[in-house]
């Protein structure tokens, strides 16, 4: 599993993913929008030690998203499949982030 650290480093030097031809595709991409924007807070918690979790549940957004995601991997046309994957990843990148970041927070680590 990687730290809190090693996932916040990889997660602010990877591309965003991009979207595909189907719908499906394209609304996972404008949630994760979404999603990753409520992450940002994190960014004040590792550059200024500032704890403020965002009001709405990021969490459950980013569960949504995985589910989503998979499931158009699991039906989708070969290139799909990829950027589907490449959502998923993101998504659960987003994900151990937020977690992460809930944790040491509520622990009092800055």
């Amino acid at each position: 599993m990687l730290s809190f650290v090693d996932a916040y480093t990889l997660w602010r030097s990877l591309p965003f993913p991009r979207s595909g031809p189907l719908e499906e595709s394209v609304l996972i991409r404008s949630d994760l929008v979404l999603a990753d924007q409520y992450v940002t807070t994190v960014i004040r918690f590792v550059e200024d030690g500032v704890f403020k979790p965002v009001v709405p549940d990021a969490l459950a957004l980013l569960d949504e998203i995985l589910e989503r995601a998979e499931r158009l991997g699991d039906t989708a046309d070969p290139e799909t499949q990829q950027i589907a994957r490449s959502q998923h990843a993101y998504a659960a990148l987003l994900h151990l982030v937020y977690s992460k970041f809930l944790e040491a927070g509520a622990d009092g680590h800055t």
